[in-house]
């Protein structure tokens, strides 16, 4: 009787679950029984593995093989256990020491010719593994850049099954040929999910070879400083005004003032988008923020997570810290827009399924751009709109109130007029400006919030604005008057204090003061205060 054991990975979301993989050879008829809870596409490895083990030269044991998957409880899905599955089995049939891939973590996918073909949520994987305590792992060649961003593990990055064997075995390590036909590169399919790509948001918005410019934006000088406001204090966007008036324009040139990622931020943003199969080959670690787009259209399992089986992230967890823009908000399904609340508040999304629960990360930056009407021409003076009053309240209530409740900013986007149209009122500031001041306002309230678990003024609970961090004495005075004429609610005074807070970092201030607060509240409730709005003025 022989008997081996490796090391794989199964994800549950974006999370990794550390899986023993045990190899059992016993006398009798031929039969190859895999165990574990597989899905079907683990199920037919056992296909898979052995013809790649014949074909790498190796012989298959002509006796009955037991594989289990432990711990058996978990849900395991993918192709990504191939490389275990065979290394276990040829381990148990003593071709290769059992002793010497015990503790080694094996992630990838067998071709019927024995290649090592890349899979999805290595990075994830390897993280798992890292925690687990284990120093060594085995990836596809293609994928072992990414699988070195994990520190303090060892990273092999093998072309083939027989590169592996002779690896283990101490032998001379075979050449593969490498296709250099000029062709896409077929091994790399596995990492990409067809349709998506630019889809989900991870190109640049203007497409490749251009970068948006703050300066291309004709006049809107306070949607501009709302933009910056947003940017330097992870504030939530509305724009509303007609169509035309630069509402995409604007927030299309939002990632683009962010700062970069830091190296924690860009490991999880790396780990969603290599789970959701949208990592491109080549560039294994994401260091600007994302922008997802969806359409109007999408659902709400695409929005939040979903799918058959266990749940893959949805654009809130692609968008994690980054964008997300809802372009034509009021078109979305009333369904799918509520069901952004719960992420909004709490940075991450938890869905539930027959097939388990799932903690996916969901902390954003939302912008939502809306006609005032169908037609979009109710807020212009003469221009013929023709939506009755019981259209445009139908319209304008998609929006729900505790959706916009959660919304820091909401702004008024005018029609251009000819003189900012023509340049004629010179340009506005350039995005690399704005961005030095979204840098400078975020390194403030960076060590404003140093020692707590915030970093951004978006994250700080009421509580801690109300008590430790203070405005200056009297500055919440016209704040005051709103809550208790109703304009505002308990959740708006405290999202009005972030706020301001945000507009003091950008003005260097220590701490808010009553112009502050009066730009603050404009931005929000809409309502003029004369508060300063010009480039630069704050």
């Amino acid at each position: 009787m022989g008997f081996a054991r490796a090391c794989s990975v199964a994800l549950v979301g974006v999370e990794g679950v550390v899986v023993e993989v045990q190899a059992d050879l016993e006398p009798g008829v031929a039969a190859f029984t895999l165990v574990g809870l597989p899905d079907k596409s683990l199920i037919e490895s056992r296909d898979r593995v052995r013809a790649a083990v014949v074909n790498s030269g190796a012989e298959w044991p002509q006796k009955k093989l037991t594989v289990g998957l432990s711990p058996a409880s978990v849900p395991k899905s993918g192709s990504g256990f191939d490389l275990a599955v065979a290394c276990a089995v040829l381990g148990a049939a003593e071709r290769i020491d059992p002793a010497a891939i015990a503790d080694v973590v094996m992630i990838g996918e067998l071709g019927l010719d024995g290649r090592v073909r890349p899979v999805r949520g290595v990075l994830p994987a390897v993280l798992a593994a890292a925690e687990a305590g284990y120093q060594q792992v085995v990836v596809p060649e293609q994928t072992a850049g990414e699988a070195a961003l994990v520190p303090g593990i060892s990273v092999l990055g093998v072309r083939s099954l027989r590169q592996l064997i002779a690896i283990l075995c101490d032998e001379p390590v075979p050449d593969e040929p490498v296709d250099d036909r000029g062709r896409p590169d077929a091994m790399l399919a596995g990492l990409m999910v067809p349709g998506t790509g630019l889809g989900a948001g991870l190109a640049s918005p203007q497409g490749e070879g251009h970068t948006p410019d703050l300066a291309d934006v004709a006049g809107q000088l306070r949607p501009r400083k709302a933009l910056e406001v947003a940017a330097a204090g992870g504030h939530h966007l509305l724009f509303s005004g007609p169509p035309g008036a630069g509402k995409t324009m604007l927030a299309e040139r939002l990632s683009a003032v962010l700062p970069p990622l830091t190296r924690q931020e860009s490991l999880e943003v790396t780990a969603v988008h290599s789970v959701a199969g949208i990592l491109p080959p080549g560039e294994p670690l994401v260091s600007r923020a994302p922008y997802c787009a969806p359409h109007h259209s999408a659902t709400m399992q695409s929005l939040v997570g979903g799918g058959n089986g266990m749940p893959r992230p949805g654009a809130v967890s692609l968008a994690h810290r980054g964008i997300l823009f809802l372009d034509e908000a009021p078109e979305f399904s009333g369904k799918a827009l509520d069901a952004l609340r719960q992420p909004l508040e709490s940075g991450h999304v938890v869905v539930a399924r027959a097939a388990g629960v799932v903690r996916l990360p969901a902390r954003f930056l939302m912008v939502l751009a809306a006609n005032p009407c169908p037609c979009g021409r109710h807020s212009l003076t003469g221009a013929g709109c023709e939506c009755p009053p019981s259209v445009v309240r139908r319209y304008q209530a998609r929006l729900s109130g505790p959706l916009l409740d959660r919304v820091d900013l909401r702004v008024e986007v005018e029609p251009v007029d000819r003189a900012d149209l023509l340049e004629q009122g010179g340009r506005g500031e350039p995005t690399a400006v704005v961005a030095a001041r979204v840098r400078e306002a975020r390194a403030r309230a960076a060590e404003r919030l140093a020692g707590t678990p915030w970093t951004t003024n978006c994250e700080v609970p009421g509580h801690e604005l109300r008590t430790r961090l203070l405005a200056a004495p009297g500055a919440l005075a016209a704040a005051e008057r709103d809550l208790e004429r109703g304009i505002l609610t308990a959740r708006g005074l405290d999202r009005v204090l972030r706020v301001a807070w945000t507009v003091a970092d950008l003005r260097g201030a220590p701490r808010p003061e009553a112009q502050d607060i009066a730009v603050a509240l404009e931005l929000r409730t809409g309502i003029q205060r004369g508060a300063p709005m010009e480039m630069g003025a704050l």
